[in-house]
């Protein structure tokens, strides 16, 4: 129960879309009414505003942080283990793609995994933030970037986290961002997929 609960409030946290947040504060459009409807820091920085694409890009990062050293904190007092920690990362990433808060329509994941990966073991989210970082810089394609950083992160969790745990949600995680990233796989594939800084359509 105590694992269950934890996992509750770690897909509550990750139910803030701080894409639809930061653009409501601001006056903004809803980025699910424009661009690629995708709720992340790439489609609200089609807007035009780069101030609310940094908050968005950093409000999800920090929920997928928070989230899982939050349960890292809560399991030893109450007697869990590693087992409870990994299942609070996969449901801040549930909660940032499927949020409550938001009628179930999320965003892809990318920078909450991001922050999941730092709190679970800070070398393999920094060299996955890092891959992300020069591949979007080299090509401007955030999603390419992000496709690449979601194959090495279960990889680079295998090498560095000792707990076997971590890696199936490390994976899991993974896969879902990936499944979530369909679209721009075909257009990734049709040479037609979209470019960071694009405006918005």
């Amino acid at each position: 129960m105590s694992s269950l609960m934890l996992a509750l409030a770690a897909y509550l946290i990750g139910s803030l879309s701080f894409a639809v947040i930061v653009s409501r504060v601001m006056g903004l459009a809803d980025p699910r009414s424009y661009g690629s409807g995708n709720p992340g820091a790439t489609n609200v920085l089609r807007s035009g505003n780069r101030k609310a694409a940094a908050l968005t890009l950093a409000g999800d990062a920090l929920k997928g942080w928070l989230a899982v050293w939050l349960a890292q904190l809560a399991a030893p007092v109450l007697g869990l283990g590693d087992a409870a920690i990994a299942l609070a990362a996969v449901a801040v990433a549930l909660g940032h793609m499927w949020p409550v808060f938001f009628r179930f329509k999320g965003g892809k994941g990318v920078a909450t995994a991001a922050g999941i990966l730092l709190a679970l073991d800070w070398r393999v989210g920094l060299v996955v933030l890092g891959v992300w970082l020069v591949i979007a810089k080299g090509f401007k394609i955030s999603s390419l970037a992000a496709l690449l950083a979601a194959l090495l992160a279960p990889v680079l969790a295998w090498w560095w986290m000792p707990q076997p745990v971590y890696w199936y949600a490390v994976g899991f995680i993974a896969v879902l961002l990936i499944a979530r990233h369909h679209q721009n796989i075909r257009g990734l594939l049709s040479g037609k997929e979209s470019r960071i800084g694009d405006k918005a359509r």
